[in-house]
């Protein structure tokens, strides 16, 4: 499933007049800038409980109306304020009995607009057992007068959960890409350290709304493959953006990105290319599993350490 990109959150936020919202002394929701442990927002959490419940006025209640929250569906883009509502109340009707709400990707617009990059994953209850789901979504909210209100959205289709061999995050970390202007000097250090322990430098090329690369992340974290990782390596996280930013890079170490992301390349410390990846390989982490990334790392490590 494609993941909602930043850059759509962007131009939801240009048609939704955040400035009629937004005050200029509102603070940061806890979280906005902190590591993966401590990301928090309130509101979310109290939206995800009225979804849960079934309740449409209290899921209404979360929705800006005037002026009326924008919301871009697969069939288009409406101002109608019970579009919303209607969706998730109607899960709920269908047997929606486990919410889980993965924060991609979290980005403080303007003080007090705070835009979010979200994955649904849902369990409808059936005749047959539970059938679990996948919706993929932005929200963009704003504060005024003390309280927060979902301004604009966009949603995505309900899929059915696809069944992953690799590990997924429980709580994906909203800071594992960092600004893209980082990379050139993440890149430089990362070869510095790679010529004192002769590892190899392993680019990432992704970003954080891309749930694919936070699986993949997960794996190299994971207790099976971390030492490997660990061992032969040096990682950085290239951000791509909305596919516009870094593209130098991607050129320079040959990473078509049209193909997606994730996607790797591997350097010597040197800076030398080694090899990287140009047909989406790593692109949907749905077809592979922890021996396709296992034979990867092995493949392409340091000769001494093979």
């Amino acid at each position: 499933m494609k993941t909602i990109r930043l850059g759509c959150i962007v131009a939801l936020i240009l048609c939704a007049r955040v400035a009629a919202f937004a005050q200029t002394t509102t603070p940061r929701p806890h979280g906005a800038k902190t590591a993966v442990s401590s990301f928090a927002f309130e509101p979310l959490d109290r939206w995800k409980a009225a979804v849960l419940s079934g309740d449409k006025s209290a899921i209404t209640a979360f929705y800006s109306t005037s002026p009326a929250a924008r919301a871009k569906t697969p069939q288009g883009e409406t101002q109608d304020p019970a579009e919303e509502p209607t969706f998730w109340s109607t899960l709920h009707q269908d047997g929606l009995d486990r919410l889980d709400v993965k924060v991609l990707e979290a980005k403080t617009v303007q003080p007090g607009v705070l835009a979010l990059v979200l994955r649904f994953e849902a369990g409808l209850q059936t005749s047959t057992g539970e059938k679990p789901g996948i919706v993929s979504g932005t929200q963009i909210w704003a504060q005024r007068l003390g309280e927060w209100q979902i301004i604009s959205t966009q949603r995505g289709n309900w899929v059915e959960k696809p069944t992953m061999r690799l590990p997924e995050p429980a709580k994906p970390n909203t800071q594992l890409y960092p600004d893209p202007g980082e990379a050139p000097a993440e890149i430089a250090f990362a070869l510095g350290a790679a010529g004192k322990d002769h590892k190899r430098v392993l680019l990432v090329f992704g970003g954080n709304w891309c749930y694919d690369c936070h699986v993949l992340d997960a794996t190299f974290r994971s207790k099976a493959i971390a030492p490997l990782v660990n061992r032969n390596y040096h990682v950085v996280h290239v951000n791509v953006g909305d596919y516009d930013r870094n593209l130098d890079l991607a050129k320079k170490y040959e990473i078509p990105l049209e193909k997606g992301v994730p996607s790797l390349a591997i350097l010597d410390p040197d800076g030398k290319l080694v090899v990287s990846q140009k047909k989406g390989e790593f692109e949907s982490t749905v077809r592979i599993g922890p021996e396709d990334v296992v034979q990867f790392l092995k493949t392409w490590g340091p000769p001494l350490n093979r």
